[in-house]
């Protein structure tokens, strides 16, 4: 009973709980259907007026597809019509405006022509010439045409050129009247006599009794500018006045212009003066050329011109300017070359006299300038006038390398002898001290016996540092002076000419190291007198060279003051350069003297006459070429180095017969005996070729220090010894390898001659036991 109530209590609930969610459903439902309302209501015109325009839209629709087709039907066929109508009356228009522009053309192409012929059959030159460029802008004009091409065009091109050459003949004619050259019969001769014969005639004045039939200058001038042919009529008559008149003026001193003025004509001639210096002078150079242009100016150049060009003020110009800029190139070089390069100083003492030269060729440039023959800012004479300390140095450079290659190539074997006293004509160099900026030592003081004072040290000779008695080459002499003037004209020249001249003082010598031994190099090589002259030659260079900068260091204040003034680093390669001939010649002789002896046949079986004649024949060969060495050495190598290159030679020799001698193994008697005397020949006659002075008793001194010259001497002497002791004596000799034959022997070198000598017995097995 409690579960029904309890289920019934529940589904009571629930009901109600069913109903009040439909009675909420309901209520919403009606809300909505309350909006629907009032939406559809506000939304039913709108609707109707949108029906409304989809009705009128589809109408005007319909009629625009009515008025299209319309269109493609009727009216695209009418434009169609109209614009090729158009386009066919455009062409036409155009054909018929290019027609009427051409026959314009043709019509002022033919009245320029007849306009030209009148005015040249009246001699109006520059309106023929201003009517034929017409033309000629005409025909130009018609001829730049694509697409429209005349036959008629190359006739009028005919005519045209016909009309320009007639015009151009004619003011051809008119120059010549109005410029008359009377040349000499050899055109193209430049000599004195030629241009002395040489005339100018200006006919720029008319006569009184034809003033209408001759133009003036300007009118012909003009016309030829205006047909651009003034520039080759200048140009032609520009190298006539350079060939005849302005170069010859610069080349020959003796010339000078003669002006003469008449009433119809100005004639310029030339005198030659009997009595000229070889050159003239920048100012009568100068002089010369101004009177021909103030003439040529008056008289002809001074015509303005209309010449249209860039850089020109308003398109006029003088015919002097036209004519300047065509001839004064030229005429600038030849002034420069041929006139102020000879009046360049060849001293720097006269520099200070070329000022006068600068200022003249200022004023001629003015001149110029004034008569407008040149423009403002050419002033290449003067540039080159101020430049005078460079052309200077430039100049002094080339004369100097040139003397000293003449020096250079000229015979060697003219020499002079140089001694410790003598003295070569050096210029005089004030000594070290006074006005120097730098702190010096005083040279050591000479003392009254000709000794230089060291103190405690001790002394030393006059003649220490000096060169020893020899014989050089003149022309070397000459060429040491040469460095040496040159370097004291450098310290009284400029900074910059200063160094110039200093460089082209060490190019002096490095020409000679380098010319010398090529251009000599066949005597050097075959002559052994030039040789050691050659070799003498280098050394008086080296000798000079190593104080030749520092003379000059105290010299003024000039930049060889610094101390980079130097010739040291020249020493060792003349030094070597004059050893290396020397050598080689002493090469080639000691060659000779081996290729004689090699003829001896090795001094063996000397009891053969005929290999003792070719022995003794070889050894007198030997001492025939050694006299004849000693002979054109003599006077001219230094006493040392001639003694030192004979005692060589002559150890060469004593060498190669000590060898051949020593390596024979039988040596009979009568052999020993023959080459003992072979031997003492060249002990004899060796030392009499030690002449290196002419007087003969001081050469004894010489010949008595052979010894110390020739290294072998002793050991020469030493094997005569031998070859003509015995046993014991040789044992003597020997003395326990304590004497004098073991200083110049070896151990087996004395057994081998002891068995070539002796037989084999008990007496010379012990005597070879001892030589150990």
């Amino acid at each position: 009973g409690s579960l029904v109530a309890a289920v019934l209590a529940h589904s009571g609930r629930l009901d109600k709980e069913h109903l009040g969610a439909r009675v909420g459903r309901l209520s919403r439902r009606g809300e909505v259907c309350t909006m629907i309302n009032k939406k559809y209501s506000e939304f039913l015109p709108s609707m109707q007026s949108a029906e409304d325009l989809v009705a009128q839209v589809e109408g005007l629709a319909s009629n625009i597809d009515l008025l299209k087709a319309g269109i493609e039907n009727e009216v695209q066929r009418d434009l169609n019509v109209a614009v090729a109508e158009f386009t066919e009356l455009k062409q036409q228009l155009e054909r018929d405006t290019l027609v009427l522009s051409v026959l314009k053309k043709l019509q002022e192409f033919d009245t320029a022509i007849k306009e030209c012929s009148s005015a040249l059959l009246e001699k109006q030159y520059v309106t023929a010439a201003q009517q034929l460029e017409k033309a000629r802008s005409s025909l130009r004009s018609l001829e730049s045409r694509r697409g429209f091409e005349l036959k008629i065009l190359k006739a009028l091109g005919t005519e045209l050129t016909v009309q320009t050459q007639n015009m151009i003949y004619h003011l051809g004619e008119e120059w010549q009247k109005l410029i008359v050259w009377k040349l000499p019969p050899s055109k193209g001769s430049s000599s004195l006599e030629a241009v002395v014969l040489s005339e100018l005639h200006l006919h720029t004045v008319p006569p009184q009794d034809e003033d209408a039939a001759v133009p003036p200058v300007a009118a012909v001038l003009q016309a030829l500018a205006v047909l651009g042919e003034l520039h080759s009529k200048l140009k032609d008559f520009g190298q006539l006045l350079l060939q005849y008149i302005l170069k010859p003026l610069i080349s020959h001193p003796s010339l000078e212009p003669v002006p003469e003025e008449q009433p119809d004509v100005f004639i310029l001639r030339f005198r030659s003066q009997e009595l000229a210096l070889d050159e003239s002078s920048p100012m009568e150079v100068f002089e010369k050329i101004k009177l021909v242009f103030e003439v040529l100016h008056k008289y002809l150049l001074n015509v303005p011109l209309e010449q249209p060009g860039e850089g020109r003020k308003e398109g006029r110009v003088t015919l002097a300017e036209l004519l300047g800029e065509l001839i004064w190139e030229e005429l600038s070089d030849c002034l420069i070359h041929n006139c102020l390069v000879n009046s360049i100083p060849t001293n720097s003492s006269k520099l200070e006299q070329y000022k006068e030269v600068i200022e003249s060729t200022e004023e001629f440039e003015k001149a110029l300038k004034k008569m407008q023959f040149l423009k403002e800012d050419t002033t290449a004479l003067l540039k080159y006038a101020c430049n005078v300390d460079s052309h200077f140095a430039n100049k002094k450079c080339q004369d100097v390398i040139m003397a000293a290659r003449n020096l250079m190539t000229s015979e060697i074997h003219n020499t002079v002898k140089i001694t410790p006293n003598s003295s070569i004509a050096l210029p005089g160099l004030p000594e070290p001290g006074s006005g120097d900026h730098l702190n010096v030592h005083s040279p050591s003081s000479l003392l009254h016996n000709g000794t230089v004072n060291l103190g405690s040290e001790g002394r030393l000779s006059p003649f220490t540092l000096c060169l020893p008695t020899c014989r050089i080459s003149s022309s070397v002499q000459q060429l040491v002076e040469l460095a040496y003037h040159t370097l004291l004209e450098a310290t009284a020249s400029t900074d910059l000419c200063c160094v110039q001249l200093f460089d082209c003082v060490r190019n002096i010598f490095q020409l000679f190291y380098e010319v010398v031994p090529t251009y000599h190099r066949e005597n050097l090589q075959k002559l052994p007198q030039l040789a050691a002259i050659h070799h003498n030659n280098c050394m008086y260079i080296a000798h000079h060279l190593l104080t030749l900068g520092h003379q000059f260091r105290y010299r003024s204040t000039s930049v060889l003051s610094n101390g980079a003034a130097t010739f040291v680093d020249m020493v060792p390669a003349f030094r070597r350069l004059g050893m290396e001939c020397f050598l080689a010649q002493m090469r080639v002789q000691k060659g000779e003297i081996l290729e004689r002896l090699s003829s001896a046949r090795n001094f063996s079986n000397m009891d053969d006459e005929e290999n003792y004649c070719a022995a003794n024949k070889a050894i007198k060969q030997v001492l025939h070429q050694l006299r004849r060495l000693g002979t054109v050495w003599q006077d001219v190598l230094p006493v040392n180095v001639y003694c030192k290159a004979m005692g060589a030679l002559l150890n060469t020799a004593l060498a190669e017969i000590v060898t051949r001698i020593a390596a024979l193994e039988d040596i009979s008697a009568e052999d020993a005996d023959r080459l003992y005397s072979l031997c003492r020949i060249m002990v004899e006659e060796g030392p009499q070729v030690f002449t290196p002075v002419l007087e003969e008793d001081k050469n004894k001194k010489y010949q008595e220090e052979v010894p110390v010259y020739v290294h072998k001497w002793m050991t020469f002497k030493e094997l005569m010894i031998i070859l003509q002791a015995n046993l014991q004596e040789i044992v003597d000799q020997w003395a326990d390898g304590k004497g004098p034959l073991a200083e110049e022997f070896s151990a087996a070198e004395v057994k081998s001659l002891i068995r070539a000598l002796f037989q084999n017995t008990e007496r010379r097995a012990a005597a070879l036991a001892k030589i150990k």
